[in-house]
């Protein structure tokens, strides 16, 4: 479906799509697009209602020319949740939707998050732990920095359909728009996440050469009520090479965090 973020963003389209019932779960894909959350977000819509934006810009959809930063998007996302009068909602982001998720928390005045997983996310400067130029990479370099099995995930462009390529293209092309200068994070952010006092996992694979364990380290050690798992034989993106282990360090957080109807 799609639709308007608010009044404010009357010129802002989201394509969204919804499954489930219960708890409010916005999950939030990086920049290999909404495939890469796919199936996080079905496991997740067996206990809670989820919905999974695809991020303006991705996928063949319309960016306004004023969204050039993940502020702007993690801005747009809280407008949405407001507009909608959604409570307790549990942001849950990979990689790219991981900093965005982290943007959204500190400046969510109105309380409607209450609780956050960050998976292998960006957004953060850690200066003894850089975070990888993916830029910089070629298909294969992306796959020995992805991946826990390298030779299992990589895929050679060559033999990619054109129209694949294509997508695959304008989603960098997108992603350098938004999160290329300063690369990949926002200088600020760390030292403002200690204001975020609602429970936040951070999932982390333990092959990640993009962002190491070490730096999500520093990212959970950052919240003010954060936790940092490590999922073995992962890489960067773990809830499709792992898929068992960190599902379940999901649902063991979510049971942790109750239902809100309970809290009432």
């Amino acid at each position: 479906m799609t639709t308007n973020a608010s009044a404010m963003y009357a010129d802002l389209s989201l394509t969204l799509s919804e499954a489930g019932a219960g708890r409010p779960v916005l999950v939030l894909h990086g920049g290999g697009g909404p495939a890469t959350v796919a199936g996080l977000a079905q496991h997740i819509s067996r206990t809670a209602h989820t919905l999974t934006p695809v991020h303006p810009g991705w996928d063949g959809t319309r960016r306004p020319a004023w969204l050039t930063g993940i502020d702007d998007l993690a801005l747009a996302y809280l407008h949405m949740l407001r507009d909608r009068r959604l409570r307790d909602v549990l942001v849950v982001g990979s990689s790219l939707g991981g900093w965005i998720a982290a943007e959204m928390a500190v400046r969510d005045s109105a309380g409607s998050i209450t609780g956050l997983v960050l998976v292998d996310a960006v957004g953060v400067q850690v200066e003894t732990e850089p975070i990888t130029d993916f830029f910089a990479l070629d298909a294969r370099g992306v796959a020995e920095h992805s991946w826990h099995d390298p030779d299992r995930y990589y895929v050679d462009p060559a033999g990619l359909p054109a129209e694949e390529l294509a997508r695959r293209q304008a989603n960098m092309a997108t992603m350098r728009i938004l999160a290329g200068d300063p690369y990949m994070h926002d200088p600020t952010l760390l030292r403002r996440l200690g204001q975020v006092q609602v429970p936040s996992l951070l999932l982390w694979g333990e092959s990640d050469r993009i962002v190491t364990p070490a730096y999500g380290a520093a990212y959970a050690d950052a919240f003010g009520d954060g936790r940092l798992e490590v999922v073995p034989k992962a890489g960067h993106l773990p809830q499709i090479e792992q898929p068992e282990a960190t599902f379940a360090l999901i649902d063991a957080y979510m049971r942790e965090l109750g239902d809100p109807s309970d809290q009432q």
